[in-house]
């Protein structure tokens, strides 16, 4: 690492729904938008902090700011029934246990978990789920360290934003490093373990080392690389670059690749807004120079960044910053989806369209891409086969590790927003991959690395 930080940059202070009356920027809103901002934000997660509020947002474009959007909750993330019901609450003062229960009622039927996360998704050993891991596809497990699962700031359009509402059921946290570090000595066809969350870059240096250190052990030889998934680069920047521990971060960043192992940060950048401030700019030049390959990704999302000219300009800008466009996701089905979901037609034209106004080297980027339940399936285009129009989807990899780069079609549907709303093209039923879901939901079959069963001889059970 080269020119250590000499200089104390500002401290973090996160804000929330308590602070919604007493943050000056807020000023500006008019009576019914805080109102409306306390309503929602009693549902969905809120938080925020001051360089996102001082930085980031263009007060004298509001509501329609991409990065406001972004960041606070609106009304329309709720139907009009449930916000009128939460408004209610509100305007009468309701006590927090009553406004509690309300929300609950509403999240549930949000879908929180979406893709069988909870119910295909976690490994077990003896039997016995690993608490915080997913293990969805074979090369890699995501890990969910429990002390990283927070935020500096809260995305409206989350997919996890389950995590952050308060409801110890509905969260993925984990402690049994030393469990899922067993579970990975015994699955050599692992060669990723993502730390996701949340976001793994709230912890300190110290913390995240101690979380790191058992996957660096003796025995771990075939993991090859540690993914990081966080929005620190561009949410808080200083995080790599004058935090007090912003230096041990990169000196351990260093020390990974030193042990053999590759580090890749996985940047959600929603907006090029976010790599123009000179913090974010710096704070990627220091993590490049670690040898760390930051890797941007982000979900296609309606008021925010349904625009080619902005995906372009941010790949561009990716690119000479050193990182590498990595995905252009659909915006999962949960949550506030109506707000932001983009017809996968709309997608195919933004992507398509985007692409073709950049270099090669920003060209590493796929999509649009959805993280459905039987993988990441990729709108690859849009034909005309035996005179029906239809969608070719391709899966770019799969939950079953045979299905990657399968080629499939649906029948085309200008308002189709996800994989669920398409029906299969050409005379077909179902689609190839929906006897085996099934199976999956109903317990009838797992793949054969999905399960540890602990004995000497290591046997794993299918």
């Amino acid at each position: 690492m080269t020119n250590p930080s000499t200089e104390a940059g500002p401290r973090f202070r996160a804000f929330g729904r308590k602070h919604i009356d007493s943050l000056p920027w807020l000023k500006r809103l008019s009576r019914d938008q805080v109102l409306a901002l306390k309503a929602v934000s009693a549902v969905l997660p809120f938080r925020v902090h001051q360089y996102v509020l001082a930085r980031l947002i263009d007060w004298s474009d509001i509501p329609a700011d991409p990065v406001y959007q972004l960041v606070f909750p609106q009304a329309g993330m709720l139907d009009r029934r449930d916000f009128n019901t939460m408004v209610a609450l509100v305007v009468r003062k309701a006590g927090e246990n009553e406004i509690v229960r309300a929300a609950r009622t509403i999240q549930k039927r949000m879908n929180p978990h979406p893709s069988g996360q909870v119910e295909l998704n976690v490994p077990r050993v003896d039997g016995e789920p690993i608490a915080g891991c997913q293990h969805k596809y074979r090369e890699t497990v995501l890990f969910f360290p429990a002390r990283g699962q927070t935020c500096l700031a809260y995305c409206t359009y989350c997919f996890r934003w389950a995590q952050f509402v308060g409801a110890d059921k509905l969260r993925f946290a984990g402690h049994e490093v030393d469990t899922l570090a067993r579970y990975l000595a015994r699955h050599t066809e692992v060669s990723d373990v993502l730390f996701t969350g949340g976001d793994p870059m709230i912890m300190s240096s110290a913390v995240l080392r101690s979380q790191v250190e058992p996957f660096l052990s003796p025995g771990l030889e075939h993991l090859r690389s540690i993914r990081i998934g966080t929005k620190a680069l561009t949410y808080w920047p200083f995080r790599f670059t004058t935090d007090r521990d912003a230096d041990d971060l990169l000196r351990f960043f260093e020390e990974i690749r030193r042990r053999g192992k590759q580090i890749a940060l996985m940047a959600h950048v929603s907006h090029p807004r976010e790599l123009e401030t000179a913090e974010a700019r710096e704070a990627m030049r220091r993590i490049v120079e670690t040898g760390t390959i930051v890797r941007c990704q982000a979900p296609l999302i309606r008021r925010v960044n349904d625009d080619a000219d902005v995906w372009a300009e941010m790949w561009s800008e990716q690119v000479r910053l050193g990182a590498v466009p990595y995905y252009m996701f659909v915006e999962r089905d949960t949550g506030p989806k109506h707000y932001f979901e983009v017809p996968l037609a709309k997608a195919l034209r933004i992507y398509s369209s985007a692409l073709s106004r950049v270099s090669g080297l920003a060209r590493t980027v796929r999509g649009p891409s959805m993280s459905a339940t039987p993988g990441k399936v990729l709108v690859d285009g849009v034909t005309t086969v035996d005179d029906e129009r239809v969608f070719v989807l391709k899966i770019i990899q799969g939950r079953d590790p045979t299905w990657t780069n399968r080629v499939f079609f649906a029948h085309f549907d200008s308002a189709a927003t996800w994989l669920d709303d398409l029906e299969p093209a050409l005379g077909e039923n179902e689609f190839f991959f929906e006897r085996e879901i099934r199976a999956m939901y109903e317990g009838g079959w797992r793949p054969g690395w999905a399960d540890l069963d602990d004995d000497d001889d290591g046997e794993m059970t299918a």
